[in-house]
């Protein structure tokens, strides 16, 4: 069984050292002394859980749709009943708070059975993707350390070896017998962790590692707390959020951890696709969701997209990549409700947001910084640059990283301290704010080209070529040149049933920008490398433009 019978009202036995548990007691408290009852009051603290959210809304509306997933619903009562089954089992199997329990898997009830389970009994939670290479899976694994590793049948093959070679505990998501069926406890009693601090470790999140071996980012309970109180505060009871992007992405959790606190029910799919996605946020009547660029992307391209009945959406959130001028206009245009798009780090540090809804005439940039994040740009030096002026974008918040875990150095490097003493993470990112204080990205710094001596942004080159008609979409990167140092080379992807060359579309480009923007070359593909979120691999394009 999935769950074990729900019963009318909670138990009076707290499991966790025969502890009582007074039903009239708070019923969303992280230890039996914090007086909270209402979720107004759970979301004014300095700091909790989203369990606490979650157990709160299972005593209010326990019968209310928490999850909607593969056709099933599970309403806040069950949900609540099942993360105290989760917390039982890793007690019983001597898990220890603060240990790491890492989770290889495809989205299901189970993946966030075992994700939020394990925040409330105190552990901390590494999501890592199936879709990474097995050399770095082994090394996320290896830098993890997991007193347990979930999995399914869609990453356990790739990791047989892993697990052979670490000896590592394993529960299997989706096999019965021996694996999940058999690890769950039945016991449904409320599971009470003791008091948490702030700056405890609540995740992990791996990088992509497209620039190099994965960095495990840690994040505090407070950064998520952040996100679960003060991020979408719009979310409430009402929402229906769908979910179409991987679990282990820090895009996907910012929405979760949001809409559980605040009650909302999440319609999570387990793959996305294009044409279920669209019936589902049909038949939901969704309001909000989290996507990012290249998903919407698809959803402009699809021919049956305007025969769908997307009036309940409210808000449509983005962020991840770059999100070109011409498909956010394409979505405003085309799909109800407001788009807001931020940009940030997974490490955390400044947001910047744009309300593209209000601002039109500003699409072309990643808005402004957002409540409670200052945004600063440096120069080579880490010297403040002067308005109007190109630098390093370094964000500050409350909402950051505790570090990179088991890499000081790393976690050193990142960080900018200001002359107040404020500590700012770096980006990496090359920007400019504009007149009216909205942030233009230029380019990655180590995407930028040196040609000649002058610094050339790939995103200038790319926002050209989509101003053409028959481009869908467009990346630029450098190549070595025994002349200029670099030059710039484009790859493209042209629109269904264009009939274009790469020269002519090369010397299209090269009359419309200056002297030493001219790209080399130009090569058309079928569809850019781009990781599993979404983001464009332009160390892949490099490498491919090496052998052309």
């Amino acid at each position: 069984m999935l769950f074990a019978p729900l019963t009318s009202s909670l138990t009076d036995e707290n499991q966790k050292g025969g502890e009582k548990v007074d039903n009239k007691a708070p019923l969303c408290a992280t230890s039996k002394t914090m007086k909270i009852e209402t979720l107004e009051q759970l979301l004014e603290r300095d700091c909790a859980l989203v369990t606490d959210g979650i157990r709160l809304h299972a005593a209010i509306r326990p019968e209310h749709p928490a999850l909607i997933i593969e056709g099933k619903v599970i309403t806040y009562g069950q949900f609540n009943a099942l993360l105290n089954q989760v917390a039982h089992s890793l007690q019983n199997q001597q898990v220890k708070a603060g240990d790491v329990l890492a989770i290889c898997a495809a989205n299901s009830l189970q993946y966030m059975a075992i994700f939020f389970g394990a925040i409330r009994h105190g552990a901390v939670v590494a999501p890592m993707s199936p879709a990474a290479s097995t050399k770095a899976l082994q090394a996320m694994l290896l830098d993890a350390a997991p007193a347990l590793l979930f999995t399914d049948a869609s990453a356990h093959a790739m990791l047989d070896g892993v697990i052979a070679a670490t000896g590592l505990k394993t529960v299997s998501l989706d096999s019965p017998g021996p694996g999940w069926d058999n690890w769950l406890s039945d016991d449904t009693s409320e599971y009470i962790r003791a008091t948490p601090n702030p700056s405890d470790p609540i995740n992990i999140i791996y990088s992509s590692g497209t620039t190099g071996t994965p960095k495990g980012i840690i994040h505090p309970i407070s950064m998520r707390w952040i996100h679960s109180s003060q991020r979408m505060p719009q979310l409430s009871p009402a929402t229906v959020f769908m979910i179409s992007t991987p679990l282990y992405s820090n895009t996907t959790l910012v929405g979760v951890y949001a809409a559980l606190t605040r009650g909302a029910t999440l319609v999570i799919m387990t793959k996305f696709d294009v044409k279920t996605y669209l019936e589902l946020a049909q038949k939901h009547r969704a309001t909000h969701t989290m996507l990012v660029p290249v998903q919407f992307q698809r959803f402009m391209n699809y021919d049956g997209f305007d025969d769908y009945d997307l009036s309940s959406f409210e808000q449509k959130f983005c962020t991840s990549s770059h999100f070109s001028k011409a498909l956010k206009q394409a979505v405003l245009n085309r799909w109800p409700g407001e788009l807001i798009e931020s940009y940030g780090m997974t490490e955390g540090g400044g947001v910047c947001v744009l309300e593209a809804h209000k601002y039109p005439h500003k699409l072309h940039t990643v808005g402004k910084p957002g409540p409670g994040s200052d945004v600063t740009l440096l120069d080579d030096q880490g010297i403040p640059v002067a308005p109007g002026e190109t630098g390093e974008i370094a964000g500050y918040s409350n909402a950051r990283m505790t570090g990179y875990k088991n890499q000081p150095a790393l976690t050193e490097e990142i960080m900018w301290i200001s002359p107040e003493g404020k500590r700012y993470l770096r980006t990496g990112d090359i920007g400019r704010f504009d007149e009216d204080g909205f942030l233009l990205l230029m380019a990655r710094k180590k995407d930028m080209i040196i040609s000649g001596g002058f610094n050339i942004y790939p995103s200038d080159i790319e926002s050209e070529l989509g101003q053409h008609d028959q481009v869908l979409e467009a990346a630029v990167v450098g190549m070595q040149s025994d002349d200029w140092g670099e030059v710039p080379v484009a790859f493209v992807v042209l629109k269904a049933g264009a009939e274009l060359q790469a020269t002519d579309l090369m010397a299209w480009v090269n009359a419309r920008v200056g002297k030493m923007q001219r790209i080399k070359s130009l090569h058309l593909l079928d569809s850019l490398p781009r990781s599993s979120i979404g983001k464009v691999l332009k160390k892949d394009l490099q490498q491919l433009s090496s052998k052309l």
